[in-house]
C-alpha cells in the first residue's frame, strides 16, 4: 500500500534526523482526487488531509466527516478573503495566510465565531512573481502583525521553486520560524519530503505518492 510506504519512509527520515517518532504529521493531499481514492485512505485509518480549494473541499468533506471521526482537514491552497468564513468553518488549519487583508479578515471572523483554525504564514522563499506568499524580507514584520491581531500562528509554509534545490528553501523557512519563535514547518512534498524532515518539517504535504496521479475534473 502506498500509504504504508510513505509512513515507513517518514519514520525512517525522522530517525535519521534524530527526531522523535511521530513528530511529523502526514497531510494526504486529496485535491482533485476521486472520492473512492480518498475513502480508501480513510479506511486505512489515516485522518489528516489537505485540500487546495475551499469550494471543492466543501463539496467533499462534510459527508466524510459524518462517517469518519477525527478528520483533520488542512487548507494548503491560496485563500480569497470572501471565502475566509467558509474556510474557517470547515478547516482545522490554514497554511496560506500571506497578506494583511486576509489576516485582518480572519481576525475579525475569529472574534465573531469564537474560534480560529491553526494558522501558517506562507513564505514565498523563491520570490517567484506567480506564487503566493509573503517575501522573506517581509516575513518577520508580517508574522508580528498577525500576532498583534491575536491570531494563532503556529508556523510557516513554503513551496520551493521546481527548478531549485529545495533544501535551501527549507533551511531558509526554518531560520525565519526559529527567530520568530514558531514551532511548526509545513514543507516537503512527494519528491522532497525526506529532505524537509531532515531540516525540521513538522507537516509534509503528499498527494500523488499516496493517491496516484491527480485526476482532472471532466468538462
Amino acid at each position: 500500500m502506498p500509504l504504508q510506504d510513505i509512513t515507513a519512509r517518514i519514520a525512517k527520515a525522522e530517525a535519521a534526523a534524530g527526531r522523535p517518532a511521530g513528530s511529523v504529521k502526514l497531510i494526504a493531499v486529496s485535491k482533485v482526487q476521486p472520492d473512492e481514492r480518498v475513502e480508501a485512505v480513510l479506511q486505512q485509518g489515516h485522518r489528516c488531509f489537505g485540500e487546495n480549494r475551499v469550494q471543492e473541499a466543501a463539496g467533499k468533506w462534510p459527508a466524510f466527516m459524518e462517517r469518519y471521526e477525527g478528520i483533520d482537514l488542512h487548507l494548503i491552497g491560496p485563500l480569497q478573503t470572501n471565502k475566509a468564513r467558509q474556510a474557517m468553518e470547515l478547516f482545522h488549519a490554514i497554511h496560506s495566510v500571506d497578506r494583511p487583508k486576509l489576516a485582518k479578515t480572519i481576525a475579525r471572523l475569529a472574534q465573531e465565531m469564537g474560534k480560529c483554525p491553526d494558522l501558517f504564514v506562507q513564505v514565498n522563499t523563491g520570490e517567484e512573481e506567480q506564487k503566493a506568499g509573503v517575501m522573506p524580507a517581509e516575513a518577520d514584520s508580517f508574522i508580528a502583525e498577525c500576532k498583534a491581531l491575536d491570531l494563532p500562528v503556529r508556523g510557516l509554509m513554503c513551496i520551493p521553486p521546481v527548478d531549485e534545490e529545495p533544501s535551501l528553501h527549507f533551511a531558509l523557512l526554518a531560520k525565519i520560524a526559529e527567530r520568530n519563535g514558531l514551532s511548526d514547518l509545513s514543507m516537503g512534498m512527494s519528491d522532497d519530503f525526506e529532505k524537509a524532515i531532515a531540516l525540521g518539517a513538522t507537516h509534509v504535504r503528499i498527494g500523488s505518492a499516496i493517491f496516484g496521479e491527480r485526476v482532472k475534473p471532466q468538462g
